[in-house]
Order: structure tokens, then C-alpha cells, then sequence
């Protein structure tokens, strides 16, 4: 029985770290570039985009596609850092937790 309530102890400071990390992450912000930084995207670590910066020379209304693509593959990098930041967090988080292999815990 003891155990049990251990167990209960622990998935209970659990719940209360994985809502801290959930505000943590709306504070933390990554940012992407493409284009050799012609372009950059900053976003929180949970994917809400805050701002978009594009170098004036790119401003070529016959060149728009190639603005779109770089706006595309910058959001995409930003994107990939912030997924990245948030399972470090988590990795931080369930450190010492007898979590199976494998096992994602969702943030």
C-alpha cells in the first residue's frame, strides 16, 4: 500500500511540474532562419509564432515565391527548434522517473 501512495505522491508532483513546464514553455522563444538569415521567425517553444523579419532586398514583387519558400523554411527551422526545446524541458522533467523506453509524455 505504501507504494501505492508513493506512486500516487510522485504522478502528483508530476502534474504540478508538467503545468509549470507549460507555462515555461509560453515564455521560452527560439528562433529559425533561411535565406542566410534573410528571413527569421521568432515563436514561443510552443509554436505560437511572435514575429517575422525579412531583409529588404528580398522585397521583389517577381522574386515572391522565393520569399514565400524562405518564410516557409524559416518557420519550418523555428518550428523544429521549439519541438526540440520542449522535449529537453520534458527530458529534464522526468529525470529519475521509471518511464518505459520510448514512452513521449504529452506537453
Amino acid at each position: 500500500m505504501r507504494d501505492l501512495m508513493g506512486i500516487m505522491k510522485q504522478a502528483q508532483a508530476m502534474q504540478e511540474k508538467m503545468a509549470s513546464l507549460q507555462s515555461e514553455l509560453d515564455s521560452v522563444e527560439v528562433s529559425g532562419a533561411s535565406g542566410g538569415g534573410a528571413v527569421s521567425v521568432r515563436m514561443t517553444a510552443k509554436g505560437q509564432v511572435l514575429g517575422v523579419s525579412i531583409d529588404p532586398s528580398l522585397m521583389v514583387a517577381d522574386e515572391r515565391e522565393i520569399l514565400e519558400d524562405l518564410l516557409v523554411a524559416a518557420c519550418n527551422d523555428a518550428r523544429g527548434k521549439a519541438e526540440t526545446t520542449a522535449q529537453e524541458k520534458m527530458a529534464e522533467l522526468t529525470k529519475g522517473l521509471p518511464l518505459p523506453p520510448g514512452m513521449k509524455l504529452p506537453f
